[in-house]
């Protein structure tokens, strides 16, 4: 196109567009070229005079970052950076100045790999069918080659948010408990200690220099080995609790004072539930991957279970639907209705501290009593046709009642699952749950059987 550069093709697009963010290997996918473009494209269709930019700490995030600055400028849109931020930031950002919002992450994915979320003002989600389909195609049509009139300024949140986060709990009423928290050389590294720091935890910081090659180890939570570091610590040091978080730090993991893994479930439930204390009875979301568990602590809360597809933009949507307080998710994302709905493992880790704190037991004893099935926890395969394996699987379980509501779910009864292909990665994601263990390992071999 005339006076044009920086168009995408298409075939890139496709390629990196995903459900509700953008991502890819960097350079090869994602280029300063392509958020040259994509920056241009954001700002022209958020038809606003301002937008805010973050970014997190891989070392492509600054060269992406300027692009994105510049396609946005280019359209005469003022581009406010924040800087250095974890997602949650950059969201609380957008809902603060009630402005659009872009942060440069690629989450837990390898160092290889970065990205882009998107945001209306208020924090309300893009995703597709919301935005960012036609954020796409007018990517592909490129962006002028001048530098456009908008200007360029920053901007420092960080205590702001740090406040922000503090005001979810009763600081008062908070013991001194001892705290490990694993930021995995990511965003967790700035903005845990800007909210622990007037509290009276006794915490401590592992790898919380900020490094996007992630030299300790994925930062990716919701995996086991990625525990093994902070379980040991846990139990090592005697502590109460430890807290994991992935690489953009807006996602959060809980080990009890064994060591041992609290799954997104559990802590949905406990949140759900001090929420429904705080805020009285009403509707409170759970995605479709979580345990029997949450809904059941929900209806025992006095509140009102609604089930959704997974991730963040169709969960906001949601919430915004229906005026629900709070929403959960297994993969650790956790939403707050004033935070403008928008998720933050901080609030959701506070909040849990907060109720150990009342709880005066330990954080084992605390949970017990959510902790009602066995769970195969999140099984990955990469398999060479989805379509047909989820058509086999489907088959095979007809004769159950069972939902496409996001991939296929199957309610067996005792037990049920849920097979869905990524929204961000190249892979099929079965969750199972059943009454032990011994059912859980049958129903995954005979699922596993179908796979293979």
């Amino acid at each position: 196109m005339a006076g044009r550069i920086d168009a995408v093709p298409t075939e890139i697009l496709d390629g990196i567009f995903g459900a509700y963010d953008i991502r890819g290997i960097c350079p090869d996918e994602l280029s300063p070229s392509v958020a040259r473009g994509v920056g241009y494209a954001f700002a022209e269709w958020s038809a606003m005079s301002q937008l805010v930019l973050g970014r997190d700490m891989r070392s492509s995030g600054v060269a992406l970052a300027t692009a994105f600055a510049d396609g946005a400028r280019a359209a005469g849109v003022d581009v406010i950076d924040i800087g250095l931020a974890s997602t949650d930031l950059l969201y609380f950002a957008s809902g603060h100045l009630n402005l659009p919002g872009a942060m440069l992450t690629a989450s837990h994915n390898p160092a290889s790999y970065n990205g882009i979320k998107l945001c209306r003002p208020g924090a309300a989600p893009v995703g597709a069918g919301s935005g960012l389909d036609e954020i796409a195609r007018r990517a592909a049509q490129g962006a002028p080659a001048s530098q456009g009139g908008g200007g360029h300024s920053t901007l420092d949140l960080l205590d702001t948010f740090a406040a922000h986060v503090r005001s979810f709990v009763d600081v008062a009423a908070l013991e001194p408990l001892r705290v490990v928290a694993d930021t995995a050389n990511g965003m967790g590294g700035l903005v845990v200690p800007a909210v622990f720091e007037p509290l009276p935890f006794e915490w401590e910081l592992m790898y919380g220099e900020l490094d996007g090659t992630f030299p300790n180890h994925p930062a990716d939570p919701i995996q086991p080995e990625n525990l093994v570091d902070l379980s040991e610590r846990v139990r090592g040091t005697g502590a109460d609790v430890g807290l994991a978080f992935d690489g953009d730090a807006d996602r959060v993991f809980l080990v009890d004072e064994h060591g041992r893994a609290v799954s997104g479930s559990l802590l949905t439930a406990l949140v759900a539930q001090a929420m429904l204390r705080r805020c009285g009875p009403g509707p409170i979301l759970h995605n479709l991957i979580c345990s029997r568990a949450v809904p059941e602590a929900i209806t025992e809360a006095g509140g009102q279970p609604i089930r959704t597809r997974v991730g963040h933009s169709f969960i906001k949507a949601e919430m915004a639907r229906t005026g629900a307080v709070f929403g959960g998710e297994h993969s650790g994302h956790y939403y707050f209705a004033d935070n403008y709905r928008a998720d933050s493992g901080l609030i959701a880790g506070l909040i849990a501290l907060e109720q150990l704190s009342a709880a005066a037991v330990p954080l084992s004893e605390l949970l017990a009593p959510l902790d009602r099935y066995a769970s195969s926890g999140e099984i990955n395969m990469r398999v060479a046709d989805v379509d047909e394996v989820m058509r086999r699987v489907a088959a095979h379980f007809a004769s159950h009642p069972h939902d496409r509501l996001d991939g296929l779910t199957v309610d067996g009864g005792e037990w049920w699952f849920n097979l869905r292909p990524s929204n961000t990665e190249p892979l099929l994601r079965l969750n199972l749950e059943a009454p032990d263990a011994a059912a859980v390992a049958a129903r995954a071999s005979e699922i596993m059987t179908l796979l293979a």
